[in-house]
């Protein structure tokens, strides 16, 4: 098939920062977008062909959506698996495919499929509703502290909480749920594993990520890994024995720990680009973002190798703002070598919310990360009071 220059069409549902950054390449390439999103002010409206305004989780607008486009991909999970599953039956290319993110959507049947495949996770037990879990710390099966996730619906550090005591329960919502043991890691690490029909495939360097202490977010991506090439050759390893036991196509992002004395747990995955690859836009020969275009078009994969030492900051919502969103000192970081901010085009900002990245380059990782702080400390993401 050509797809460039031509009639054929690409469909993306979601329209968020991940498929506005998505489109910079089908720009590149002149292939067709369509998207859909529920928000009319989606950051993904300036740059398609065609923007549907719809729900993501709606029967008929996912699956009239999809009848006009020849390969359909997504940038977020939360959408109708039914839908897709009814596309693909008729013809339409769905890339993850339907089966791959049924077996992703929910994270209690996630670590299921890890321990039916033999890949090392951390202990869970699953239950059906926060009141079940109650019962069984009460009653001393579950013992404090562990991780509380909810199997559905978590993003950004949201359904995401350590129970360190009875207080923790409080405002948890009484839903599906594991109860995951905590595991004391060293970091925690993230591998992007590319994949296309074909089964031709491709993993990125393993990044550490430094999250933010009380939101649970991501502060920083560093690439490469501060950590041992034997550490890092092992979650390359199992990074790519994840992407072929969920026989994914596009992109696969692997989060794991790295334990105490070096093993390699999976944590979670998703099945699209991720945070911890928008690094890649700035210091890879070949972006996350291109990459995940050449996989679902079943074209050859590009070079996943660096060329350059490459940190990512997350610009988020700062505390105590809301509203329409100012960037303060976005000039003086740009003043700096090697920095480069991406905005993501949401107009209101509140706090945690992520409204864009900075990418640091350098030839040295330690450079590039004292510039990255110094980075975090200036720019910050308010509003007009």
């Amino acid at each position: 098939m050509n797809y460039f220059s031509s009639d054929f069409k690409l469909g993306i549902l979601g329209g968020g920062q991940l498929g506005k950054m998505m489109l910079t390449d089908t720009r590149k390439f002149d292939i067709q977008t369509y998207v859909l999103d529920p928000s009319n002010d989606a950051p993904c409206k300036i740059g398609s062909n065609v923007f549907v305004q719809g729900s993501l989780m709606d029967f008929d607008t996912v699956y009239n959506f999809g009848k006009q486009v020849d390969v359909l991909t997504f940038e977020i999970e939360h959408v109708n698996v039914e839908a897709l599953e009814k596309l693909e039956s008729e013809g339409i290319k769905v890339y993850p495919s339907p089966k791959t993110l049924k077996q992703i959507q929910n994270k209690g049947t996630q670590k299921d499929f890890y321990n039916a495949n033999n890949i090392p996770t951390a202990p869970y037990t699953r239950f059906e509703s926060l009141t079940a879990l109650q019962e069984a710390v009460a009653a001393g099966q579950i013992t404090i502290p562990f991780v509380w996730k909810s199997t559905e619906g978590g993003y950004d550090g949201n359904g995401v909480k350590v129970i360190r005591n009875s207080e923790s329960f409080n405002g948890l919502p009484d839903v599906q749920c594991i109860a995951e043991t905590m595991i004391p890691f060293k970091n925690e690490l993230a591998v992007i594993v590319a994949r296309n029909p074909k089964g031709e495939i491709k993993t990125y360097p393993v990044v550490e990520m430094e999250f933010h202490p009380e939101a649970n977010q991501v502060e920083y991506v560093i690439c490469p890994a501060r950590i041992d090439d034997a550490v890092a050759q092992k979650a390359r390893e199992i990074a790519l024995n994840v992407s072929e036991a969920f026989n994914h196509v596009g992109l696969l992002a692997v989060e794991m720990f790295q334990t105490a004395d070096d093993e390699i747990l999976v944590n979670e995955v998703a099945p699209r680009p991720h945070n911890s690859g928008h690094y890649s836009i700035e210091a890879s020969y070949t972006s996350q973002f291109e990459q995940h275009l050449r996989a679902i078009l079943d074209l050859p994969l590009g070079n996943t190798d660096s060329k350059v030492a490459g940190i990512m900051v997350n610009l988020v919502g700062a505390e105590g703002y809301s509203g329409n969103v100012v960037y303060e000192n976005i000039e003086k970081i740009m003043a700096q070598d090697g920095v480069t901010p991406h905005i993501y085009g949401k107009k209101q900002t509140r706090p945690f919310r992520k409204m864009g990245h900075v990418t640091i380059v350098n030839e040295d990782i330690a450079v590039a990360r004292k510039i990255a702080e110094e980075v975090k400390n200036s720019i910050r993401v308010i509003s007009i009071q």
